[in-house]
Formats: structure tokens, sequence, C-alpha cells
């Protein structure tokens, strides 16, 4: 059995994280990934203190395994989510777009591992002298914000620069890619875009139909004037946005026009919808449970691993 430091850390069964992805990752889909094995994560993004309450809740009463959560430190009641985060326990937090200092020591004191994300060695050394307990260096081909490097450079940096665990991130879908993150240094992985494809994803059939059909140049990242580059499938909102961001419109105007693009492409609007997805879209090709996504990813690592196979398709 495929089997890390990371598992007896968190107390998981294979080490596969499911990524926070906002407004995707609910109670659901978070509880049938932790029962499969792995780390499902419920999604904080939306702000709403008692929505975040009520998919912990949710996850908590579908398994009785270890939940995780997922915080973007932006927003103005990050210390009620902190708070409230504290109050429900979950087993793990992850935390992207900002610094979890503040909140680490009323987490730790809760139990609970603060896993920051990281794209870049500076931050990772950053948050390992802060006390957390592991990081995620996700790489720029993941889906959603992005940072600079790829996966392939940023986590054998990362885990040279830290003492503590790796978790890899960013264009990962299947056992090569476990593997190969692994092979790197990385003591387990986190996915987001297969697990859009996972029968427990309450994304519409429009969002789950683009990631179906989508290939290796299937993505594009727009956002980077504002700060804020973003990987997304290519959509009628994309190609406009992308169109527009380096022409005379004003910051604000180009901030206001992508208001309210992700709510629209989970219920499927491909006219206005920005549909979160990372570069590895184009090996995600069928829908299946959550406990099918976790055990063939696991089984494929093993065999390259340890049985010294090649690979099949």
């Amino acid at each position: 059995m495929l089997r890390t430091e990371l598992c007896d850390l968190v107390g998981i069964e294979y080490p596969i994280f499911q990524g926070g992805m906002a407004r995707i990752s609910d109670g659901i889909l978070a509880a049938a990934v932790s029962e499969a094995g792995g780390l499902g994560i419920v999604s904080a993004a939306s702000g709403d203190v008692d929505q975040i309450a009520a998919e912990l809740d949710a996850a908590k009463q579908r398994t009785s395994k270890p939940i995780g959560v997922n915080v973007m430190l932006r927003g103005d009641n990050l210390d009620a989510i902190a708070q409230l985060i504290a109050d429900k326990k979950p087993a793990v937090v992850t935390t992207g777009a900002g610094n979890p200092e503040k909140y680490m020591e009323m987490w730790k004191n809760a139990g609970i591992k603060v896993i920051p994300v990281v794209a870049s060695t500076t931050y990772a050394k950053l948050f390992e002298r802060a006390g957390a307990d592991a990081v995620i260096a996700e790489g720029g081909e993941s889906g959603g914000h992005i940072g600079e490097l790829n996966t392939m450079a940023l986590v054998p940096q990362v885990c040279d620069a830290v003492s503590i665990p790796v978790i890899a991130a960013g264009g990962i879908a299947d056992g090569r890619g476990a593997a190969a993150a692994l092979m790197l240094g990385a003591c387990g992985i986190q996915i987001g875009t297969r697990f859009l494809l996972a029968e427990e994803c309450s994304i519409a059939r429009a969002y789950k139909d683009k990631v179906l059909k989508a290939n290796d140049a299937s993505t594009i990242v727009t956002g980077r004037r504002l700060g804020h580059p973003v990987r997304s499938i290519k959509s009628k909102f994309s190609r406009e946005y992308a169109r527009i961001e380096y022409t005379s419109i004003g910051d604000d105007e180009l901030e206001q026009f992508a208001v309210g693009s992700l709510p629209a492409a989970v219920s499927g609007d491909e006219g206005h919808g920005c549909f979160l997805a990372g570069q590895i879209s184009g090996l995600c090709k069928k829908e299946q449970p959550s406990a099918e996504i976790v055990r063939e990813i696991c089984e494929e690592a093993e065999a390259l691993l340890l049985g010294g196979k090649k690979w099949v398709k």
C-alpha cells in the first residue's frame, strides 16, 4: 500500500489531498474523498461563516475520517472564519493568498494541523519558521490562482529548503504524477482538477463537459495585470478578459468585469463563467466516484515506484 509520513501526520490512509477548490469543494465531495482514504477539504472561499459551518458539519455527518478546510487569507471576516475553524476542529487547515501566522497558535492549540500553500521557497521557509506542520508546493500548472514556478522546478527546491513535509500540487492527476512527485521529494500530492469529474462533485454538467473535452492547450492564464493570475479553461469569458486586460480599461473596471464569474461557472453559465481547471485537464477523461480516483492513482503510483513497471495505458 502506498503510504508516507503524510499519512501518519494527518491520520489518512493514502497520501492524497483533495484541493480546496473555491465554491466547489463542499461537504459532500470532501466526505467522499476522506471516506476513500485521502483527505477531503472543504472550501471556505464563500466567506459566509454559517455556510462554511454547514459544509463542515455535512462532511462530518458523512464520514468519521479526517476532514480539512481551505481558507484564503483575504476578506473582511477572516477573524470570524478563523475562529469557526478553531471551534469546528477539522484535522487540517490549508491556507492560501496570505500569511497564516496570525491564526497559527489558535489553530494549533485546537489540535489542527496547519498546512499553507506556497509558490516559492521563500514562503515555504517563512511558514516553517512560523510553525507550519507541512507545506503544499503548488506549481503554475494548477487551476485557479497560480504562481510563476512550475511543479517540476518548485517541488524539489522546496523539499531542499525546509525540513517539514512537502505536498506537491499542480499538474498531477494520475499515478505518473503522484510517482513523480514522490521521486522529487514530496511526501504526498494535492489534486484538484481530476476531482472536478468525481461523481460527488456538484458542478454543472457544462463545467464537467469542458474538462472532459479539454486537451493540453485548453487553458489560459488571465489576471496577471492585477497581480492575481488565474488559470481556467478557455471560454467566452476568459477570452474576452484576455482581450481587454491590456487595453486602456481601468483596474477597477477590469476587476469588476470578473465579479461573479466563478459562481457563474459552477452553475454552468458558458457566457459569463470562469471555469477554473489545470493544464492536466487533458488527462481527465471520465467521471467516476472519488473512491475510484483515489484508488487508481495510488495503485498506478505504487506499481511504478515499488514494482519498477513502466507506464501502460
